[in-house]
C-alpha cells in the first residue's frame, strides 16, 4: 500500500517561495495501474520525484509497506530505491553501449545479485515483455522506440519493486505502439501484483487505468 499523508513541496526562487505540491493525500493498494494527470506545471514530475524518493517534501508523510519513506537517511533511500522502486522514463534512459540484456541486468547488479541470476532474470523479463531471443543481445540504437521502451520497463522490474513510476511512457512513441506499452504495464501490474503509477497529460490512457488522480496548480481536484 502507498500511502501520502499531506505532502508540500516548496522551492525556493529568485521571486519567492514557490509551492509545486500542495497538501496532497492519496492512496493506492498494492497491484493497482492508476495515472495522475494534469496539465504541464501543474505538479505531476514534482509528485513523481516525491514517490520516488528522488526528493524530500517540505511537509507530511509518503509511506510504501508502512515504512515512512520521509524520515529513511540518504544512504538508507539508496537502497530503498534500488529494490522497492521501478522508473520508466519518456525518453527510456537506457545505457547507450550495454545491450538490451546488459541494461536489464544493471541493476541487478547494484542489488548485489550473482552474475547467473542476474543473465537469467533479464532474459526472463525481456521474454516477458515480448523481446524476442535476437534482439536481447542488441544495443539500444539497433532497437525501435518501443522496443528500447520495453526494455526499459524489463529494466524497472529487475529487483521485482514494490512501485513502478513512468514519466509520460508513451510519450515518444506512435498511437499504436504507445498502446502496446500501455497495456504491458497494465497486464505487469496484475501479474506481478506491483503498484503502477503513471504520469501522462494522455486522457485516453488515464480513462483506462485503475484510477486516476487530477492535479491542477500542485493540488489533488479529483480522486
Amino acid at each position: 500500500m502507498l500511502k501520502v499523508s499531506n505532502i508540500t513541496k516548496t522551492f525556493s526562487a529568485d521571486g519567492g517561495d514557490v509551492t509545486a505540491v500542495h497538501d496532497i493525500s492519496l492512496a493506492v493498494p498494492d497491484g493497482k495501474f492508476v495515472s495522475i494527470i494534469g496539465k504541464s506545471g501543474s505538479g505531476k514530475s514534482t509528485l513523481l520525484s516525491l514517490l520516488g524518493a528522488l526528493d524530500k517534501p517540505t511537509s507530511g508523510s509518503i509511506e510504501v509497506d508502512g515504512q515512512n519513506i520521509t524520515k529513511l537517511s540518504e544512504h538508507a533511500l539508496i537502497g530503498y530505491r534500488c529494490r522497492k522502486i521501478g522508473f520508466v522514463f519518456q525518453s527510456y534512459n537506457l545505457v547507450p553501449n550495454l545491450t538490451a540484456i546488459e541494461n536489464v541486468m544493471l541493476p541487478m547488479e547494484f542489488a548485489k545479485t550473482s552474475k547467473a541470476k542476474r543473465r537469467l532474470r533479464a532474459q526472463e523479463l525481456l521474454d516477458q515483455v515480448g523481446l524476442s531471443d535476437g534482439k536481447q543481445d542488441r544495443k539500444p540504437t539497433r532497437l525501435s522506440g518501443g522496443e528500447q521502451q520495453r526494455v526499459a520497463i524489463a529494466r524497472a522490474l529487475a529487483n521485482k519493486p514494490k512501485l513502478i513510476l513512468a514519466d509520460e511512457p508513451t510519450g515518444n512513441l506512435d498511437s499504436q505502439t504507445g498502446k502496446m506499452i500501455f497495456d504491458l504495464l497494465h497486464n505487469l501490474s496484475k501479474s506481478e501484483s506491483t503498484t503502477v503509477i503513471v504520469v501522462t497529460h494522455d486522457l485516453s490512457i488515464a480513462g483506462r487505468t485503475d484510477k486516476a488522480f487530477r492535479l491542477q496548480d500542485g493540488k489533488l481536484v479529483t480522486q
